[in-house]
């Protein structure tokens, strides 16, 4: 019997199935995650623990295409006053007011009650009202006490348009695989 005998069952045709199939999905995984998605490295621990320096994450570019960033999304953004991207964690939303008193927030004067929002030592420009306007929203890293987010004037308010976008898969390391939150 030779590899041709059966054409169905080829061990030949098998292995050059396998391999288109390999190539396509291959294929299709590099265009849909530089078509539409990026990556980003996390710089620093201002995101711990969710994100931790040197983590790889995939950046949903689509997402507030479709959509408006939502309180608590993890967002990739370009820093106006370096041009350089960051990472941080929504907290303000448009149209509303944010202020830091005593290490809690408050929005449009309401106390947010969060895991991401707990025991903020230095309040920055929040420390007064904070006036978002109709498409600006204020960004907090997870690390408060290790973060340069929108408390300080160098950052402030973030344009939409300076949303790249959503976080949404952690892929490096590998053991620590997941979907963010």
């Amino acid at each position: 019997m030779g590899l041709y005998t059966h054409e169905d069952n080829s061990l030949l045709r098998i292995i050059i199935r396998c391999v288109v199939y390999f190539i396509v999905l291959i294929s299709i995984a590099w265009f849909l995650v530089y078509g539409f998605m990026g990556q980003t490295i996390i710089n620093g621990q201002s995101m711990s623990p969710a994100l931790n320096a040197d983590d790889v994450c995939l950046v949903n570019k689509l997402a507030y295409d479709l959509g408006n960033p939502d309180r608590f999304d993890i967002v990739l953004f370009e820093r106006a006053d370096t041009g350089k991207q960051n990472v941080k964690r929504i907290i303000g939303l448009p149209d509303e007011t944010v202020q830091i008193i005593n290490g809690r927030i408050y929005i449009d004067g309401v106390e947010i009650e969060s895991e991401y929002t707990d025991g903020i030592s230095l309040g920055g420009i929040a420390e007064n009202v904070v006036e978002l306007r109709k498409d600006e929203y204020f960004v907090l890293g997870d690390n408060a006490d290790s973060s340069e987010d929108s408390r300080f004037a160098n950052i402030g308010n973030v344009k939409r348009s300076s949303i790249k976008g959503k976080l949404w898969l952690k892929i490096i390391p590998l053991s620590e695989l997941k979907l963010i939150n």
